[in-house]
């Protein structure tokens, strides 16, 4: 997770034409994509993976919490593990080329963003709607082989997604927007593997919500300079030198709901042992958070980036707690 943030300089007519500023360096786009296909992978963000991540991880925590609640593993959660890593890779396509769509003049003025494929001209704002809509269908045909509950909580998850490009220009707290729409997964991977919608699932999901306040800020004090000019809202702005006690309560708010979440996850069937090894998930979290705040420096561009990767193995944490958990 702590690669290189600052991509390798573009070689003329080299397979690095187009970069993107934040892009991980020599990443699979960049070396292996054909070249006519790169400029669309770059608007889905394919050559920065941790957005993914950061979106299926939810999904992961829902299903798994959904089998300690109810006792029950089936083949058909080997497809839900699968067919959530398939959306969430092809959900965050599309939802970065509508944010891009939607941000196309905005991005221009910022330093981090202007090499974007539409402001740097390398996608017509036609090509990339396109591109969105072949994303989307993909992943509405994986949605349909799940529960018609889930493909429910499915299609409402459009609008968090699509309210989230415009909240920075009404809001202080544009995170809370990608809260709700990142951490759908939760609800929909529980509902997935039990049908219904239960009581954990929401809390398991406002947990993630504060997670996505806490990293998200990380990755906004990037952009404070150029979002003061030209006026747009974030947490990073608002919070500004008491950054760092936001994010002790954000901190403090997820692991709280997610032990919550856990705990009455696994009252239902599971053991004691299983209980106590699944709390222990939202715990070790929480350490890691508390060392990125450690390692907190929101003048430094470079370390907020390199923070911000670091979430992918923030979330994995309790991922493999859960996964002890239901082998007790």
């Amino acid at each position: 997770m702590q690669d290189n943030a600052t991509p390798p300089e573009p070689q003329e007519n080299g397979p690095n034409i187009g970069t993107v500023a934040d892009a991980y360096a020599r990443n699979w786009v960049d070396r292996y994509a054909p070249s006519a296909t790169r400029p669309y992978l770059r608007l889905s963000r394919a050559d920065r993976p941790i957005g993914t991540w950061l979106l299926l991880l939810p999904c992961w925590w829902g299903l798994s919490l959904a089998m300690i609640y109810d006792g029950q593993t089936s083949w058909y959660d080997l497809w839900i593990f699968a067919g959530c890593a398939l959306g969430a890779f092809l959900m965050r396509g599309a939802g970065c080329t509508w944010n891009d769509i939607s941000d196309r003049n905005i991005d221009g003025q910022v330093a981090r963003t202007r090499s974007r494929p539409i402001p740097s001209g390398q996608v017509t704002v036609k090509g990339a709607v396109i591109w969105m809509a072949v994303q989307a269908l993909i992943s509405f045909a994986i949605l349909l082989t799940f529960n018609a509950a889930a493909i429910r909580l499915g299609v409402l998850a459009l609008i968090p997604v699509a309210i989230y490009p415009f909240a920075k220009r009404f809001t202080w707290w544009p995170q809370v927007f990608l809260g709700l729409a990142f951490n759908w997964g939760a609800l929909l991977a529980w509902t997935a593997h039990t049908g219904r919608l239960d009581a954990p699932a929401v809390v398991l999901y406002l947990a993630g919500i504060a997670w996505t306040l806490f990293y998200d800020t990380i990755y906004a004090h990037q952009d404070t300079e150029d979002d003061a000019l030209i006026g747009v809202k974030s947490t990073a702005r608002l919070f500004g030198e008491n950054t760092g006690q936001w994010l002790r309560r954000f901190l403090m708010a997820t692991v709280g709901l997610m032990g919550i979440a856990v705990i009455f996850s696994a009252l239902p069937n599971a053991s004691v042992l299983a209980l106590a090894v699944a709390i222990g998930g939202p715990w070790a979290m929480g350490w890691h958070m508390a060392w990125q705040l450690r390692g907190l420096d929101i003048h430094n561009t470079d370390k907020m980036l390199q923070l911000f990767r670091v979430n992918r193995d923030t979330g994995i944490i309790p991922l493999l707690f859960f996964a002890i958990a239901l082998l007790l």
